[in-house]
């Protein structure tokens, strides 16, 4: 099999995208989850992973709330809470985490990969939880590998936990076999039906062996080396993408999988990097995308011309503001983010049409200043923000629900598009 690398797929940008617009750049209070919360998706994705935080009660807390859990139920994650003598250091700390580690195998023995996660206490007085999970992981070889990485709102926003995590894990994947043809590995977070999806779409393709980072099970640990390509399924894995590539590995470059244009350019991604013939790419892919426009087809009369304002959460508002823009016709006018990685955003700020302002970090203040001058029909904020704005007359959607949700592909984009239409449908309700 031919492979190359390609730098961009194919995609009709606008006559003027947003590559080289200027960045407003603020640095003050902001409004945003901490990294431990991407616990709550990944300990549903890695089946046979457990997550102890080593943290407070409000870190507990925290992800009870954000996870649901009923009070009978028994999740893959939990709070190793630090106690006054564990602050004051009065007690010896590696020991402590030895014996709750202890405890927590002797419960769940069919753990088979489990994470130390650090918090804003545990970084503030100092743990080493790398240096916990070697020596843990060297105790308890093969049966189980302990892994950690840090999920602290000091270092860390809301996705940037998933980063962390992942990047913590590619120095445990196998080095490819020489003797292998080249791979593909999607890498990234994705719910399982959206991965089956995908999975059927490059078997049809003719794109394979692919492999899906994380893996479902703990043992699935995909090879990587120098014949492995890799998409990135979400635009927050920048440390992820550079220990990879540190492997040996190859990026795609390409926008994200978020409606119909963006999944065909990621998938044309591959298949111009595997040499697919163009009529055998348009006929594998040709049913799915006539779905998905006529989902989105849909929403256009609900959506159409309204403008809609992005608050910095989660990475994903680039390519959502792309996406509303050019298959739902609405009218950006901020797109907020927490963090601009340039290189991985380059496909999306070029077919992202010029006009809106682009904002990197957060002084929450200001940013609500230029919301409530704007006005504009839809914000996309976090939950602490919706219900001010709701309270001064402005439509609202939670920017949590849209990692929540599985959003990405071609059967999920009328389901996207209606996440945007619902809060305006709704106003309208009340209003009559």
């Amino acid at each position: 099999m031919n492979v190359r690398v390609v730098s961009r797929p194919e995609s009709s940008a606008p006559a003027q995208g947003c590559e080289a617009a200027p960045v407003l750049r603020e640095r003050g209070q902001r409004e945003v989850f901490c990294g431990l919360t991407g616990i709550v998706w990944l300990h549903r994705k890695i089946q046979d992973a457990f997550f102890l935080v080593v943290g407070s009660r409000t870190c507990a807390h925290l992800i009870q709330s954000a996870a649901g859990v009923m009070i009978f139920a028994e999740p893959r994650f939990a709070t190793a809470i630090l106690g006054e003598r564990d602050l004051a250091g009065i007690v010896d700390i590696d020991d402590e985490l030895d014996r709750a580690i202890e405890r927590l195998l002797e419960r769940r023995p069919d753990i088979k990969l489990l994470f130390l996660v650090g918090s804003c206490p545990s970084e503030v007085i100092k743990i080493d939880l790398k240096r916990t999970a070697a020596r843990q992981s060297e105790r308890r070889s093969p049966r189980v590998r302990v892994v950690a990485y840090s999920g602290s709102g000091i270092e860390t926003t809301f996705t940037q936990g998933e980063d962390a995590c992942l990047a913590a894990l590619v120095p445990l994947l196998p080095d490819e076999s020489p003797s292998e043809p080249p791979s593909l590995m999607v890498v990234g977070s994705l719910a399982e039906v959206i991965e089956d999806q995908f999975a059927r779409l490059f078997e049809a393709i003719n794109i394979g062996p692919t492999r899906f980072f994380p893996m479902r099970c703990a043992e699935a640990l995909p090879p990587v080396g120098p014949n492995t390509f890799f998409l990135l399924a979400q635009p927050f894995l920048g440390n992820t993408a550079r220990a990879l590539e540190e492997r040996g590995a190859k990026r795609l470059s390409a926008p994200f999988p978020l409606g119909s244009e963006g999944t065909t350019a990621w998938l044309r991604a591959a298949a111009l990097a595997f040499a697919v013939p163009a009529a055998r790419f348009d006929a594998s892919t040709c049913e799915a995308r006539a779905r998905a426009d006529a989902a989105l087809a849909r929403h256009l009369d609900a959506l159409a011309g309204k403008r809609i304002f992005f608050f910095p959460d989660s990475q994903l508002e680039i390519p959502l503001a792309r996406f509303v823009s050019r298959e739902l016709a609405m009218v950006p006018v901020e797109v907020g983010t927490p963090y601009l990685n340039r290189q991985l955003m380059a496909p999306e700020l070029a077919l992202l049409p010029e006009g809106p302002t682009l904002s990197e970090g957060q002084d929450v203040e200001r940013q609500l200043a230029r919301c409530r001058t704007a006005r504009p029909d839809l914000t996309v904020c976090g939950l602490g923000l919706a219900n001010p704005l709701e309270a001064e007359g402005l439509a609202t959607k939670w920017s949590i629900e849209l990692m929540f949700t599985p959003i990405q592909g071609y059967e999920q984009c009328g389901d996207l598009a209606s996440l945007f239409a619902r809060p305006l449908m709704r106003r309208e309700r009340l209003e009559v």
